[in-house]
């Protein structure tokens, strides 16, 4: 007989043989910098500059400069047919930079709005990538479109880029008959650095949205991103970088409101608050957030779906205070497996103070520091909270790191009832682990392998879960190797763990082809597999995902996908989620689907993306899926977009048809660089609910806004109104 705790045990044992498997990839990516050759030398300027777009100043004449970029799409095997001119300079406050990008022809640059943080494939832009410390895995990113809209934002996992982060600093663009020329200013105290490094990790980045050309001045294969950090090549600084010195940043608020209950209690409420957050450079390289009563009521809502799943859906972080440096904590585990999910600090009730230390101790060395405290509320009650997160990661090769993290909420003034002794809150919940993350020096071979095991009162037994993952990719082949475990004990109360008591493996294959010369840029078949157990290796479900992808020189693309679905319910389930009937556990569905979509290329005016899906459901029924995304441009000041999405499903007399749609519309007015309204509406059918929520934002100076949000929710039916809101909020940056 086996014994029960076999495939627990079982699972351990797997998981450290895969660590080993892993570590034997350490060995080969030491090695020579892939870009190395690729150098770019900066030197202090000589007398002052203007950020105004114009080459004249004489600094930028002396400037080195970094040219004949090289074509990452269409094609990787050529020098970009448009050319572009990059030079770079500083004093002793900031870090300059100049990008000439010339054109092809007498067209109008193509941009969707003046919006900051615009979207990558919908823009002519120019991006410069950032790697202070040169370790190929974090830095920062600055750039702007054809028509001056700011991006900026954190590199973390070497390639990625949260563009949620915001900071300070300068740019202007001026547009001529031939080219439009990025300048930039960007304030030392904005990045963070050694200041007794010399050689930085740098590449600059093209897209033209005519040509669909994709160039950088490092070579980058065009499988990868150009902001894949492996690939960058290096500035060169003529003396070490000047210290930040003091850097101390003030970012206080005030705020006014007003709300409305006009469905349940008929009351309203006049809010007046100010609160603080501070930002202090410990070291150039290492960063101590504080803030005392925050408020997030400028972020933006999250966009609403029509949610037939079983399972929690994620919803990613939007507040300001969490982002900086947010890999560090958030970036542990994988995406059904997170031991720390900050949007569940204030979630409940607000939040009186908190502390984040951030950052590189050194080359080798990141650590994150956290601890939050949330206030109690009475009605309902919820008592007071403390959330302590500490993170630390140590690089172990040229761009691979061991990561730990420990979690802990810790409930104070817990009320019990006085029958049972019990309370609806645990006193703690606390997850330690570790884990290691794989980067081939080419990028090529990606993977990671973590555990985690959990602790909470009067809990014991599999407390634990692991997850481990190998991708390689080189263009033409993406091959995939993922499996996951989660004890059916384990508890993540500050993460983000949908699903527990069970095993999935995950291989992925994919496979593009490249045919020269013609309207196709590539096509080729894609094969997933998601497959589920139960902790004695019971199947429970599986998903078989088959897709042709075909992508055109142009930008459009179209696919086509057949799914092959199973799945036993470990719990009631009601399959449209609002009904109150649900299918009983142990009972077993499978079904196959069918869909496509296609995508139009992005330098049209008028832009669409269409998808649609049929096939089975839960108890023998069927379901039809239709979404779609309209666009419009007025360029570059206004943007419509309407995204619609329509479920139809039939299933048996219980429930019988139900029919859900879920319509958006998004109206951007970007008056100038700094001034916007945007009016976001979303209809659910399925939440019975209409929300109007517009925002509008005056940038005053850099990083320092006025806000004034408004917000309605409707019945549909009647149009009657559930709760309105009105805020006022005015923030200011302020560097002491």
């Amino acid at each position: 007989m086996i014994p029960a705790d076999a495939p627990y045990q079982g699972i351990f044992l797997k998981s450290i043989l895969t660590a080993f498997f892993l570590l034997i990839f350490i060995w080969p990516v030491h090695g020579q910098k892939l870009n190395a050759p690729y150098q770019l030398n900066i030197k202090k300027a000589p007398s002052p500059i203007i950020i105004d777009g114009i080459l004249d100043e004489k600094a930028w004449q002396e400037a080195e400069v970094a040219t004949d970029f090289h074509m990452v799409s269409p094609m990787d095997t050529s020098h970009a047919l448009l050319r572009t001119d990059v030079r770079m300079t500083y004093d002793d406050e900031y870090l300059y930079i100049i990008a000439v990008c010339y054109r092809s022809g007498s067209g109008p640059n193509v941009v969707q709005s003046l919006r900051r943080d615009f979207s990558f494939g919908r823009n002519d832009n120019f991006l410069v990538f950032i790697d202070p410390f040169d370790d190929q895995m974090n830095g920062f990113s600055f750039g702007a479109n054809a028509a001056g809209a700011q991006w900026d934002g954190l590199m973390y996992n070497g390639g990625s880029v949260n563009l949620s982060w915001d900071n300070k600093w300068l740019s202007k663009v001026k547009n001529y008959d031939d080219k439009w020329i990025f300048e930039a200013a960007i304030p030392f105290k904005s990045l963070r650095y050694n200041d007794d490094i010399t050689k930085w990790g740098i590449n600059f980045s093209r897209f033209d949205v005519t040509s669909t050309e994709r160039s950088s001045w490092a070579p980058v294969p065009r499988q990868f991103p150009t902001a894949a950090l492996a690939y960058t090549g290096s500035l060169i600084w003529d003396t070490p970088p000047p210290s930040t010195g003091t850097n101390i940043s003030l970012i206080p608020y005030t705020l006014g409101g007003y709300s409305r209950d006009f469905q349940f209690s008929d009351s309203h409420t006049y809010r007046g608050d100010i609160g603080l957050d501070a930002k202090i450079g410990v070291s150039s390289s290492l960063n101590l957030d504080l803030t005392i009563n925050p408020d997030f009521s400028q972020v933006e809502v999250d966009e609403q779906v029509i949610d037939l799943d079983r399972y929690e859906l994620f919803f990613p972080e939007r507040r300001q205070f969490f982002l900086e440096n947010e890999d560090i904590f958030a970036n542990f585990g994988n995406q059904n497996i997170r031991p720390f999910f900050s949007r569940r600090i204030g979630l409940e009730s607000p939040i009186d103070f908190g502390a984040r230390m951030s950052g590189q101790i050194n080359r080798d060395w990141r650590m994150g520091i956290m601890n939050m405290q949330t206030r109690g509320v009475d009605q309902p009650h919820h008592p007071s909270q403390n959330f302590s997160v500490i993170s630390l990661k140590r690089r172990v090769s040229s761009r691979s790191n061991i990561g730990m993290i420990f979690v802990n909420k810790q409930s104070l003034s817990l009320e019990t009832d006085p029958e049972t002794d019990d309370s609806e809150y645990s006193a703690f919940d606390r997850n330690a682990g570790i884990e290691y993350n794989l980067a081939s020096s080419n990028d090529l071979w990606n993977g990671n392998v973590m555990l985690l095991n959990s602790f909470s009162p009067g809990i014991s037994g599999r407390t634990a879960s692991h997850a481990a993952s190998m991708r390689y990719s080189d263009g033409n082949w993406n091959i995939n190797w993922a499996h996951e475990y989660v004890g059916r004990d384990y508890s993540a109360e500050v993460g983000f763990v949908p699903r527990r008591g069970y095993i999935r493996f995950n291989p992925q294959i994919s496979y593009l082809h490249f045919p020269g010369g013609s309207r196709v840029l590539n096509h080729g078949p894609s094969i997933i597999a998601s497959n589920y157990f139960d902790e004695s290796f019971q199947i429970t479900d599986y998903e078989i995902r088959m897709t042709y992808n075909v992508n055109f020189r142009s930008g459009s693309s179209v696919k086509g996908w057949i799914f092959n679905t199973f799945a036993e319910l470990l719990n009631p389930f009601d399959p449209t989620n609002i009904s109150g009937f649900t299918l009983d556990p142990g009972t077993r569905h499978d079904w196959k689907s069918y869909g496509a979509a296609y995508s139009s290329k992005a330098q049209s005016l008028f832009t669409y993306n269409i998808s649609m899906q049929y096939g089975g459901f839960y108890a023998e029924g069927t379901r039809f899926y239709f979404a779609s995304e309209l666009g419009y441009r007025f360029q570059p000041y206004v943007n419509v977009a309407i995204n619609t999405s329509y479920n139809r499903l039939q299933l048996p007399e219980l429930w019988g048809r139900s029919d859900f749609w879920l319509t958006g519309t998004r109206l951007d007015i970007t008056f100038t660089n700094n001034l916007y309204l945007t009016t976001f509406t979303q209809y659910n059918e399925q939440l019975e609910n209409v929300n109007i929520n517009t925002r509008f934002q005056w940038r005053f100076q850099p990083a320092s806004d006025l806000f004034i949000v408004y917000t309605d929710n409707y019945l549909p039916n009647s149009f009657s109104v559930k709760n309105r809101a009105l805020v006022f909020k005015f923030t200011y940056w302020w560097n002491v």
